[in-house]
């Protein structure tokens, strides 16, 4: 859940206008883009009936969800599959399995990148910092665990929330070292997980509301907190923004340009399924989806807490993506960026849980969500001081998203 450094810069967080560039604008067409996205939107769907088709003859290896928090008090390898699980539930999969295939398609990602290879995609948004920033997030979800992870005997509790929001950002914003990956890792485990604990209770049940509201709610709070007590650290310093590199020039074939908007936009939308971990990268976001997919194929009442709607989610995150990024192509411009992530692990899973899988749960909270999340993302943000995140924004925008987009679609049930 998160935001790109150089796009933190992108988004005018004074009253001074940037400079007029001499450089064309570059943008990216709206066919091309549909092409692109809608292309994966199509592959994804595919391969989601065909794991659907794979679950009917499952041989149902290995253990399932139910039991699995009271496991992991019990056991040391139950903990250990709780702590993996958690860096892929807020993409709602909670599967051990995927978490093994997000680290291994990024590990590849950032080796590759090393070496000056760049078919696998940039990781961390080109910072370098993506070592620090996964270190910071484990390191906050293992004292998230540590701490609350006692309360796992009276069922599910939100123990993943601090690894997708402040530790990470604080690396992006304050750059690498242990003093920063460590007060990230604190502030996020001491603020977001007993928020989100406190806001299920008190903001998601009595309003009829799923889990996912009050743990988002718990990260932007938690956010806001740990970037005020940040401010007051004094081994923390702002890293400073590096200078905005010159667009690349569009091809001028128009056949080109088309393919390659196509591409652009493909790749995109691969990249909102790890945008959430700060991660950003495609070969890791298709890595977690065959992970995720091997964890259904070889027990379907694993992942996305044993329901079996893991390719409706898979659906509807990549459908909820598409639209997004065709209908905000615009932000994108001249290397801009958008939350186009946000309904992916907010409002569309959490419909399509809520409504059991239905096409009116899996569509209806993929256009709603890819309607509502960006735009809202964006104006929180664009508010946000000097030297806060705009994770901020975005989680607080997935927090509205969804408590608005599922009473609509509840309607036209």
């Amino acid at each position: 859940m998160t935001h790109s450094f150089a796009a933190d810069h992108a988004i005018p967080q004074t009253g001074s206008s940037p400079k007029p560039s001499s450089e064309p604008s570059v943008e990216h067409s709206a066919a091309g883009t549909a092409l692109g996205a809608f292309g994966m939107v199509a592959v994804v769907g595919v391969f989601a009936l065909l794991l659907h088709t794979l679950a009917q003859h499952s041989p149902r290896t290995g253990p399932g969800y139910a039991g699995w928090p009271q496991d992991a008090v019990d056991t040391p390898l139950g903990a250990v599959r709780w702590f993996l699980g958690d860096m892929t539930e807020p993409l709602f999969y909670k599967s051990d399995l995927a978490a093994l295939g997000l680290l291994a398609g990024a590990a590849v990602a950032w080796w590759v990148g090393r070496r000056g290879a760049k078919w696998a995609g940039s990781l961390g948004y080109g910072t370098g910092l993506w070592p620090w920033v996964l270190v910071s997030a484990s390191m906050s979800l293992i004292l998230s665990n540590l701490v609350f992870g006692w309360m796992l005997d009276d069922g599910w509790q939100p123990t993943f929330v601090p690894f997708v929001c402040v530790a990470p950002a604080l690396v992006l914003m304050y750059g690498a070292g242990w003093r920063t990956c460590i007060t990230g890792a604190v502030l996020g485990a001491a603020t977001t997980t007993p928020l989100a604990l406190l806001f299920i209770v008190t903001v998601s049940e009595p309003l009829g509301l799923p889990p996912v509201v009050g743990g988002v709610l718990a990260m932007s709070v938690g956010s806001v907190i740990s970037f005020l007590a940040a401010r007051r650290m004094p081994w923390l310093v702002l890293r400073e923004p590096r200078p905005a590199t010159q667009p690349e020039l569009p091809p001028s074939s128009f056949n080109r340009n088309l393919a390659g908007d196509a591409a652009w936009a493909a790749r995109r939308v691969l990249k909102d399924f790890t945008e959430t971990h700060f991660f950003a990268n495609e070969l890791a976001a298709a890595c977690l989806i065959l992970a995720v997919a091997a964890a259904f194929v070889l027990n379907p009442a694993l992942p996305s807490y044993g329901t079996g709607l893991l390719p409706h989610i898979l659906f509807a995150q990549a459908l909820t993506s598409a639209i997004g990024v065709t209908l905000w192509r615009g932000w994108y411009r001249d290397g801009g960026w958008a939350a186009t992530y946000a309904s992916v692990v907010s409002v569309a899973p959490a419909a399509v849980l809520a409504y059991g899988g239905s096409w009116t749960g899996m569509v209806g909270g993929a256009v709603v969500g890819a309607v509502l999340a960006p735009p809202l993302a964006r104006a929180i943000s664009a508010r946000l001081p000097a030297g806060f995140h705009p994770v901020i924004g975005n989680t607080a925008a997935m927090a509205v998203s969804t408590a608005i987009a599922l009473p609509v679609i509840g309607l036209l049930l």
